[in-house]
């Protein structure tokens, strides 16, 4: 488990930008946290490090964004305002779900049993001043993303 402390959407930016480079294709990162701890803020992150240049959108109400950042697709989920996950299935998740894609998804318990398993749970909670985020491996993938980013913090405190 990796645990930081970020003071301000940019700081979570910039540690989104630093996990990208630590993640495979495929991968699945579940986010969880209150309302307004900063998910989408985080998945800005993650998308722009993978090279997104352009705006991220919150799916709040579309529940699925899909992303082509070179030859690998990313989909953003925001289950949010999910009334039924057999919605799920109307949205065509269940087609895209054998691509070798990279998932980020809020609110996975709105999902539950109908999504891929998570490689890495993001837990994001409020802080007086900024945010906690721990970060939890849950597969051999999610241990490699861990252990990607723990030498990845390391070096840049070296410097």
């Amino acid at each position: 488990m990796i645990e930081l402390d970020l003071h301000d959407p940019e700081a979570q930016i910039a540690f989104g930008a630093r996990l990208a480079a630590c993640l495979p294709a495929p991968c699945v990162i579940y986010l969880e946290g209150d309302l307004g701890t900063g998910k989408t803020t985080l998945t800005r992150g993650i998308l722009s490090g993978l090279g997104h240049p352009g705006a991220v959108r919150s799916p709040t109400y579309t529940l699925i964004e899909p992303y082509q950042i070179g030859d690998r697709a990313v989909y953003h989920l925001d289950l949010y305002r999910l009334t039924d996950r057999e919605e799920l299935e109307y949205l065509g998740l269940f087609d895209l779900l054998g691509e070798e894609s990279r998932w980020i998804i809020e609110w996975p318990d709105r999902g539950a049993g109908l999504l891929p398993p998570p490689d890495l749970r993001v837990q994001i909670d409020h802080l007086s001043e900024g945010r906690r985020l721990r970060l939890r491996d849950c597969s051999m993938t999610g241990n490699a993303i861990l252990d990607a980013l723990s030498a990845h913090i390391r070096a840049t405190l070296r410097h």
